[in-house]
């Protein structure tokens, strides 16, 4: 910043709040405020602790004996090998194994709740799948549950959701008739973006869903679900509104990238682009008699 410049710092408390409200902060670690100017008081001194003697079978190796006791049994567990997380690379090879092994979405569905090489599993309430009709022929993916889905273990059923719902109902669509689920399966904590990690152990299982419902057109909201799906790496403010083609393997579907509803809801001025992109999906279901 030059010496012409002005600045209008110290920002206000309500800039601060629109700045996390818009970095996708929605809840609060603790229920009291903690004033971070402040130096923490003391913490008491831990008393330390006797060591455990672990008896010479063990640390050679040897199978214990019986009649060991618990603190014994805690040392042995602080000794043992600590399971460690999956590569990328691991997980993707997991998750594809599991994929292609199903041959039904009752099948695809189980051994997404099965499978445990996405870290997001481990914070998240519950795993969110999919709504509406399978068998529908327009399908919509976006990007990952929020707080709502989450707790409700329901895709798109927050306030973006609803906007969603409300975008389909005005084109004749609704969940007799569509089917909605995500990139990924497990909400990010305090819905921050995916990490590219995340998103590979993902993307099998939604690519064989997309696959086992064949549908004749696929909708990508947002610009994670755009750019693994279509493998585009332009915007999506500058792809969407345009076709085209989701190709993996034999499956060939006509593709129509979309804003996300929750970009809607915080830029409500660019809702005329989103009308004219729902225009350009009826006209496609309309031509392909969908």
């Amino acid at each position: 910043m030059n010496a012409t410049e002005t600045s209008d710092f110290p920002p206000s408390l309500l800039d601060i709040a629109l700045f996390y409200a818009e970095a996708g902060v929605d809840e609060a670690i603790g229920e009291l405020p903690v004033d971070r100017t402040v130096a923490p008081p003391p913490r008491p001194a831990v008393k330390p602790q006797p060591a455990v003697a672990v008896p010479a079978a063990v640390t050679s190796g040897q199978p214990p004996g019986p009649g060991l006791g618990t603190g014994v049994q805690a040392a042995l567990a602080a000794r043992a090998p600590q399971p460690t997380s999956l590569t990328a690379q691991a997980a993707e090879s997991a998750a594809t194994s599991a994929a292609r092994a199903c041959n039904t979405i009752a099948e695809l569905e189980a051994a997404i709740r099965a499978f445990e090489g996405c870290g997001l599993k481990a914070t998240a309430t519950n795993t969110v799948i999919a709504r509406g009709n399978p068998k529908a022929a327009l399908m919509i993916v976006g990007e990952a549950p929020g707080r709502d889905e989450d707790a409700q273990g329901l895709p798109f059923v927050g306030e973006s959701g609803q906007l969603l719902d409300r975008m389909l109902k005005a084109i004749g669509r609704d969940e007799s008739n569509v089917y909605i689920s995500n990139m990924l399966f497990w909400r990010p904590p305090g819905n921050r973006d995916p990490s590219t990690e995340e998103i590979v152990a993902c993307r099998p299982f939604i690519e064989r869903l997309i696959e086992l419902v064949q549908p004749k057109v696929l909708v990508c909201t947002g610009k994670f679900s755009t750019a693994t799906l279509l493998g585009t790496t332009q915007g999506i403010t500058r792809v969407r509104g345009r076709w085209h083609e989701y190709a993996k393997g034999d499956v060939k579907v006509p593709a129509l990238p979309m804003l996300h509803p929750a970009y809607l809801l915080r830029q409500p001025g660019v809702k005329r682009e989103a009308w004219r992109d729902m225009l350009e999906l009826a006209a496609k279901l309309d031509e392909l008699g969908a």
